[in-house]
């Protein structure tokens, strides 16, 4: 009896890595082959008070310049370049889990109206403060 309990534990436990696995490929493309598209998406955080609106876009290694933020309709599109640093770029891949390459994110916003008031990058993510407009 415990050795049916150890294998279907075992299963189970198998069964959601692959899981994991898909969902992480899904998430973060190489590449394709026209360039254009985005091949990933950054994860978020979105944070509300009665008077701002925040939005934290994990991209590590982007420069501010180089991210394109803008609202159209009901939500924020964030896009940009993440580079593969020129030094790597000859280098044998070992290990690959940081996404490179064009990225956007559309985060639809609450409902409301907002004025940008302070974009910067703190701690690899970039921080958008929003106003929230009356």
């Amino acid at each position: 009896m415990a050795q049916d309990s150890d294998t279907w534990m075992w299963e189970r436990a198998r069964s959601i890595v692959d899981r994991a696995d898909r969902i992480h490929r899904r998430f973060f493309q190489l590449s394709n082959a026209s360039g254009e598209r985005p091949t990933w998406e950054p994860p978020v955080d979105v944070f509300q008070t009665a008077t701002e609106l925040w939005i934290l876009v994990a991209l590590p290694g982007v420069q501010v310049e180089g991210i394109e933020a803008r609202l159209e309709g009901g939500e924020l599109i964030v896009a940009g370049q993440r580079a593969l640093p020129a030094a790597f770029r000859r280098a044998h891949v070992h290990r690959l889990e940081i996404p490179y390459g064009r990225f956007e994110r559309r985060i639809p916003l609450p409902v409301g109206r907002y004025e940008l008031g302070s974009r910067q990058i703190v701690d690899g993510c970039l921080a958008l403060a929003f106003k929230v407009l009356s």
